[in-house]
């Protein structure tokens, strides 16, 4: 083991935590910066009146034994989802294949699929490790230490805040945020280059709830099965919430669009995208109904296009490294394995 080191780590969804969990188990020091206000990343679970959806990563696979052992750590979170999955195959709800794949269970965290990573960032948020809503907008040299790195922060409000004293940094986001962030710093030149390679899709989520399906005699509307991988142009993939393990009885529905259709339309308002949404969503479904509640949620980096290959990028002499599921392909398990790895090769 090598002696103890403070360590910042940008980002806080499953790659960051996992990273962050495993070098304060080897005994070091972290501090996680996360822009949003919660740890989750794609990960993430949107509430309303009606219920949450998963409006980022929709179930995960376990093939890693790691992975594995991890799960068991958190009792109770996580629970396999037994969907009747099929394929739709055109805008008139044509269905062409039906059942899950047989080779390995579909797992959701309950009650969303944030609250795996949650669970996990609890001793960092007990220990006030975990700095919420605080965007890193540079990394340098630390300023006192030129042997250190130090992190240029920016919060609500337009503050700005300095942290230094790292002996290293670990960029657990998205390959064009990583490779930003990078670009700051001359000294990470080799590292940028490396990420510049991995390319990553929008996605634009549209999310809806229709309570008036709670009905005597009514417990769903539309299909009856509860998620679908779509060939229409501008849907990939569909979900029915409330059919998942722990989650409310309102009947609601996670639509997540086409890479191509979203990249095309990546600049629309919001209003037009959930117009053009919710009718593919009719064209697909047949569901015809009012929704009583209606989102989108537009995820610049989606999706995996073409993946680094490796399961980080680390330079130890920088004491520089990056991680994501973005290393590996777009698995929540992708992240997971990336970011041990990038802790192991720290630790």
């Amino acid at each position: 083991m090598t002696s103890p080191k403070r360590i910042a780590i940008v980002g806080a969804g499953m790659a960051a935590i996992t990273c962050a969990r495993t070098l304060v188990q080897a005994g070091h020091s972290v501090t996680v910066f996360e822009k949003s206000h919660s740890a989750g990343g794609r990960m993430s679970t949107r509430s309303s009146a009606f219920g949450s959806f998963d409006h980022g990563a929709q179930y995960f696979t376990v093939r890693d034994a790691r992975f594995e052992l991890a799960m068991a750590t958190v009792p109770g979170i996580c629970r396999r989802w037994s969907a009747n999955t099929v394929q739709v195959l055109d805008s008139h709800g044509l269905v062409a294949e039906a059942g899950l794949p047989a080779r390995e269970p579909h797992w959701v965290a309950k009650p969303g699929m944030s609250a795996l990573v949650k669970a996990w960032a609890q001793p960092l948020i007990d220990n006030k490790a975990l700095e919420l809503e605080t965007r890193v907008v540079a990394i340098e040299k630390d300023a006192l230490n030129t042997k250190q790195w130090q992190l240029r922060t920016a919060g609500a409000g337009d503050t700005s805040h300095v942290f230094s004293g790292f002996d290293a940094v670990v960029l657990a986001v998205p390959g064009p945020q990583a490779l930003a962030l990078l670009q700051t710093q001359p000294k990470a030149a080799a590292l940028a280059k490396k990420a510049a390679k991995s390319t990553v899709a929008p996605c634009w989520t549209l999310m809806l709830a229709f309570p008036q399906a709670v009905q005597p005699g009514l417990t769903t509307l539309g299909p009856q099965w509860n998620a679908a991988r779509s060939t229409h142009h501008r849907i990939a993939w569909l979900a029915r919430e409330s059919s998942k393990p722990g989650r409310g009885a309102i009947e609601r529905w996670t639509v997540q669009a086409s890479a191509a259709w979203s990249q095309e339309h990546l600049q629309d308002d919001t209003p037009r995208v959930t117009a053009k949404l919710i009718k593919a969503f009719t064209e697909v479904t047949g569901i015809r109904a009012e929704p009583a509640h209606a989102e989108v949620h537009r995820w610049l980096y989606a999706k995996t296009e073409k993946p680094l290959g490796v399961s980080h990028l680390w330079d130890a002499k920088a004491g520089i490294g990056v991680c994501g599921d973005w290393c590996l392909g777009h698995r929540v398990e992708n992240a997971f394995v990336s970011g041990l790895e990038m802790a192991l090769a720290i630790a």
